[in-house]
């Protein structure tokens, strides 16, 4: 390590340029602005979700007026975690968002398991599905009659994941100007779409904006928030990168406001949109939302609509990248994952192994297709773990009542969103059992690894293959642990 470092030093000042760092000190640097901050959360959260989540809650909703109000729930319910997550980012402001405040508050064994919930669930599924869902739209306009082949798709999300993975290892300013250049097609893409429904709507176009047919089994109900709240997935990604947002105190809840607001209002409004044209029962028999609705309306350049929506995508799957790789390089930090996920790049001053972890764990997950189940893994892993991020608002207020809060929000807030969580988790389990088996299945293996691997001495022969193993991953990559470490 101390080799790594050394030669580090003796890097010449015209390579060092090239970076633009004039500093020799090794780590995550605070380049982002609070314009990269809304790029980042609203980037992040607008991608598949608004183009294929509308039939996962009609579906389960049975009726467009309550589909739109569990849109306008599951709006309110992530501001609400994320005014919370507001006073836990300005007062623990290290990488890594819920993972370090769990950790600050609850100790490493459930910091761990939200880490591990993370690492094999969420964070790779979601990607997965969104780089998934920008190869079926970007393919739509070659197969506008069938659905594109299955393994054409697979192998298009390998290569958005793998051309993102090399960006996010080259440069941070790369990877944040994709995500504001493709934040900007998105939101003009939905721009789009709102328009012609306020035309549609000015034509009396609402016959279709009805409570009939709404299903009275609320387990089906509290499931279709797991699809409107995938939807919404992202809000908390800043967070995970706040050491690299300047002036964080007041950029983080003023970019946290600002996106949110304005994803709820622009997913509302879409909605609308689609049902201002499009019936019930074209929704429920559409994988792509947002073709059927182009093809009723924009011909002859209906294609436009899915290559929007590709890039819609493809700026997701660069946010969920970037941010990703930093929970996974603070795991490390504290000793929950592999030393190697803790080096810096030292040309590049970019979490290069976090990178490369997030992108290869993504592509294992390219061996299914079935984006709606995994959206069910997603959905359960996310709103438990979230849940417990949530709790260490009231359990810091009790335990460590005199740490600085630059944000201190009403208790009333984390409370709802706790009592909502339990809600949303459990009473799904009735309507889904075998998904929410599964969830709680995979979540479960993370305590014998707990157990065995961080909590137990390894073996003098395990602690020297890992230790070689590192070092000839280092020598592979140039990559060193951060000074501050």
């Amino acid at each position: 390590m101390t080799e790594a470092k050394q030669e580090y030093k003796e890097v010449p000042t015209k390579e060092a340029e090239e970076v633009k760092d004039d500093t020799e000190v090794v780590g995550l640097k605070p380049k982002m602005t609070l314009l990269n901050g809304i790029t980042v959360i609203v980037g992040s959260i607008i991608g598949s979700g608004i183009f294929i989540s509308p039939t996962g809650v009609l579906k389960d909703t049975g009726s467009v007026g309550m589909s739109l109000i569990v849109w306008i729930i599951s709006g309110l319910f992530s501001m609400v975690g994320a005014y919370c997550y507001a006073e836990l980012g300005c007062m623990i402001q290290k990488t890594g968002a819920d993972y370090a405040y769990i950790m600050v508050t609850f100790g490493p064994f459930l910091a761990f398991m939200r880490l591990w919930v993370e690492c094999l669930i969420v964070r790779p599924c979601s990607q997965t599905i969104v780089a998934l869902t920008f190869s079926v739209y970007i393919m739509k306009p070659f197969f506008p009659d069938c659905d594109p082949p299955d393994d054409s798709a697979r192998l298009l999300a390998a290569v958005c994941i793998l051309i993102l993975t090399f960006i996010n290892c080259w440069n941070v300013k790369w990877a944040t100007r994709v995500q504001d250049i493709f934040t900007g097609a998105k939101l003009f893409a939905l721009a789009v779409i709102i328009i012609t429904g306020f035309v549609q709507l000015g034509r009396g176009q609402t016959q279709y904006f009805t409570f009939d047919n709404t299903v009275d089994d609320m387990s089906r109900i509290a499931l279709s928030f797991y699809s409107g709240l995938f939807a919404y997935n992202g809000w908390n990604y800043l967070n995970f990168v706040i050491e690299e947002l300047k002036d964080p105190v007041n950029n983080l809840p003023k970019a946290i406001y600002i996106s949110i607001s304005l994803v709820t209002v622009v997913y509302v409004l879409a909605n609308v949109a689609f049902y201002t044209t499009l019936s019930p029962a074209e929704v429920l028999g559409s994988s792509a939302v947002a073709v059927t609705f182009a093809d009723r309306l924009y011909r002859p350049v209906e294609f436009l609509i899915p290559v929007f929506v590709a890039l819609s995508t493809f700026g997701s799957v660069n946010g969920i990248l970037f941010t990703s790789s930093r929970l996974f390089y603070a795991g490390a930090l504290e000793g929950q994952m592999p030393e190697i996920l803790t080096m810096i790049q030292i040309k590049r001053m970019t979490p290069t192994p976090a990178v490369l972890f997030m992108a290869f764990l993504s592509l294992i997950y390219l061996g299914s297709s079935n984006i709606y189940a995994l959206i069910s893994y997603v959905g359960f892993a996310t709103w438990v773990s979230i849940g417990l991020a949530v709790a260490c608002v009231p359990w810091l207020r009790y335990t460590a009542p005199n740490l600085e809060r630059p944000i201190k929000v009403n208790l009333f807030w984390p409370i709802i969103y706790i009592l909502a969580t339990i809600v949303i988790t459990i009473v799904p389990m009735f309507a889904a059992p075998v998904e929410t088996g599964i969830g709680v299945g995979i979540i479960s293996t993370g305590i014998p690894v707990y157990l065995i691997f961080i909590k137990m001495r390894k073996p003098e022969i395990i602690r020297r293959f890992l230790n070689n193993t590192t070092v000839s991953l280092q020598k592979l990559m140039m990559v060193v642990r951060p000074a501050t470490s």
